[in-house]
């Protein structure tokens, strides 16, 4: 039986539900982003207090089939700019229609009226979240950031970055590094 889990998007929060299942004495084969496969069908009591825990800490399981949908989505597209080593390189489109076996319109059409924004939308301010952590990592050039993250060029990058956070990557940095020495100093 798999369930589904709304907001769940980091390793922690796997984590986090692994525990409460185990709370509730509730095997399971599976507990990925968004997604926890069990041993065997849970009474309603047991969904009814997992439910009730996972609220507890900003999480929601989910009932309905559209919201089990877009966090599938959601899941994919988190897992593969935030969790693997490379971007696809097909289309996001047929990546994403791939993952989820349907047709891409309809996942688009069915995210964009119960989100209020487009995949590919979703998509950029995901990939800005990502650049601002490889820029904070310090590790890599600009340059190299554009090319792993599948930009045509840095400039392009800049421009997403500057449009998304009103920032220069430059000046992004610069405030962090500034603001990093100031807490070292207190």
């Amino acid at each position: 039986m798999k369930l589904y889990i709304k907001y769940m998007v980091s390793l922690r929060c796997k984590m986090m539900v692994k525990e409460e299942l185990k709370k509730l004495g509730i095997k399971y084969v599976v507990v990925d982003l968004g997604l926890v496969e069990v041993v065997e069908e849970i009474t309603n009591r047991q969904r009814e207090q997992l439910s009730k825990n996972l609220l507890k800490s900003g999480l929601e399981l989910l009932e309905n089939k559209k919201s089990i949908l877009i966090e599938k989505i959601k899941n994919v597209i988190i897992e593969m700019i935030h969790y693997s080593d490379d971007l696809p390189k097909v289309n996001y489109s047929d990546y994403i229609s791939e993952k989820l076996g349907y047709n891409y319109t309809y996942l688009a059409n069915t995210f964009s009226e119960v989100k209020g924004l487009t995949i590919q939308q979703f998509i950029i301010i995901h990939k800005i979240e990502k650049v601002k952590e490889l820029i904070l990592y310090d590790e890599l050039s600009l340059a190299e950031i554009s090319y792993r993250l599948h930009y045509s060029s840095p400039a392009h990058l800049s421009n997403q970055f500057k449009r998304i956070t009103g920032l220069t990557p430059s000046f992004y940095k610069k405030m962090k590094r500034k603001r990093n020495e100031n807490l070292e100093n207190m």
